[in-house]
């Protein structure tokens, strides 16, 4: 789950989007805001997740204030949902939905040339666009992984595809079910073609990878963080001892500073 924005201000004030992302089948929820505030996420999550396709096991959320309110962490625990949040300034880490959101916004762009403020008006159909296209880890539609058939599109009525011309209204029932009873087979291929495809995907990323290790003691070169004071911002040079390997965070001895415990990626640490 993320948010999108500042986008152009449109109708209502809104100006903002969250996105939420099925890892599995990939199907995309998304609502227009004009605050994004832990109140608006635990309508969206109760609205458009759990009211439409029931409680999921977890969420996978970015650090913003709006995700890590005592509310939304009570509502989480009463339904049994577990929280999740990516590492701090490593947006890919939520992989997913950063792909998804990329996808929506090029869209969008592409639709309103100039018109930028209504782009809540040509989000349904973005959103539509994406759920019945197939995605390439998958070879599926996210609307096929979710319901068990393709979608009627429009082009189907105005030039009638096969499947249109020869639709019986009395075996409807039964081939509808058939789909139903065949859906399982259908998600566990798609998952097959997934793991593949990152398996694909994960080697031809570790072929150009260069293995960068750090010991304690080493001195590193940390990128200055640009939100930070004018004060702050120089070269940060120390050793670096790791505290946990599971989520990379560091103790940094700064030139500065002396000891302080920070959370940094090693993309943004260099020997």
């Amino acid at each position: 789950m993320d948010i999108v924005g500042k986008l152009p201000r449109a109708p209502g004030q809104r100006e903002y989007l969250i996105v939420a992302v099925d890892y599995f089948s990939k199907w995309v929820e998304a609502e227009a805001l004009s605050k994004i505030t832990e109140k608006e996420v635990m309508k969206f999550a109760w609205k458009n997740i759990v009211c439409r396709f029931g409680i999921p096991r977890a969420f996978v959320m970015d650090n913003g204030t709006q995700f890590q309110g005592a509310k939304l962490r009570q509502w989480c625990e009463e339904l049994k949902i577990k929280q999740y949040y990516t590492s701090v300034a490593t947006p890919q880490s939520n992989g997913q939905t950063e792909v998804t959101n990329r996808i929506i916004l090029q869209s969008l762009k592409t639709r309103l040339e100039e018109a930028k403020g209504n782009w809540v008006d040509e989000l349904p159909g973005v959103l539509w666009a994406y759920r019945t296209t197939p995605r390439r880890s998958t070879r599926e539609s996210p609307f096929s992984l979710v319901y068990g058939t393709e979608a009627v599109v429009p082009v189907e009525i105005g030039e009638e595809t096969l499947r249109v011309q020869q639709y019986e209204p009395a075996s409807n029932n039964s081939e509808r079910r058939a789909d139903l009873d065949l859906i399982q087979e259908l998600r566990h291929s798609a998952n097959a073609r997934t793991t593949a495809y990152k398996a694909m995907m994960a080697k031809a990323y570790n072929s150009k990878v260069r293995h960068r290790g750090f010991q304690v003691g080493d001195l590193v070169l940390r990128r200055a963080d640009a939100t930070k004071k004018p004060g702050k911002i120089g070269r940060e040079v120390g050793g670096a001892i790791p505290s946990d390997g599971s989520n990379r965070k560091w103790n940094l001895q700064t030139a500065q500073d002396g000891w302080q415990r920070d959370s940094t990626h090693l993309e943004y640490s260099q020997p």
